[in-house]
């Protein structure tokens, strides 16, 4: 039984020591959000909280040891699309560990990964609240991506087809963090 249980141990550290855990629990926002969307009931959703319950550890487990490493080395989430990974988020850390570290250290190893299907990207503002990317990739594809200020937020489209709202300060306080 010590035996076991030690092997057990081992493969725990083992296991988490080979992975950049830190991220955004892509594959466990979804799960949340399926369970959030299928009913709009407080006690449904705490009913099929529990149904989906292994679903959540699965979920969570692949998360951890894939999505989170790919997140983690890539810069980017695989499940989300969202980029800086979250291991890069400044933020008002309470130890800074060595602020004197040059940008090839201190940025994703594989950051030039992320874009290097992308040729050209040209941007065209066609009114007030509407503003267009047009982007060429290198195997002849091209995209649009709009964007449209309603109220405070901007909801995003990607060849007509809606993406995401964001506000208006959510956007304001990722360009402050890329500057």
């Amino acid at each position: 039984m010590k035996k076991i249980a030690l092997k057990a141990v081992a493969m725990t550290i083992l296991a988490t020591s080979l992975t950049g855990c830190i991220g955004q629990m892509g594959t466990s926002q979804l799960v949340t959000k399926v369970n959030l969307s299928v009913v709009d009931n407080r006690y449904a959703r705490a009913g099929l909280y529990l149904l989906l319950g292994p679903v959540y550890g699965i979920a969570a487990t692949a998360d951890l040891f894939i999505f989170n490493s790919i997140e983690f080395w890539t810069g980017r989430n695989p499940i989300t699309g969202k980029s800086p990974a979250l291991a890069d988020t400044p933020m008002n850390a309470v130890i800074k560990v060595n602020g004197q570290l040059g940008s090839d250290l201190s940025t994703p190893p594989l950051a030039s990964v992320r874009n290097s299907d992308i040729e050209a990207a040209s941007f065209n503002q066609l009114d007030d609240s509407t503003l267009e990317m047009n982007v060429s990739y290198t195997n002849g594809e091209t995209a649009v991506l709009r964007g449209e200020k309603a109220g405070d937020n901007v909801n995003f489209y990607l060849d007509g087809e809606f993406i995401t709202a964001v506000s208006v300060d959510e956007l304001s306080q990722y360009a402050r963090n890329q500057a």
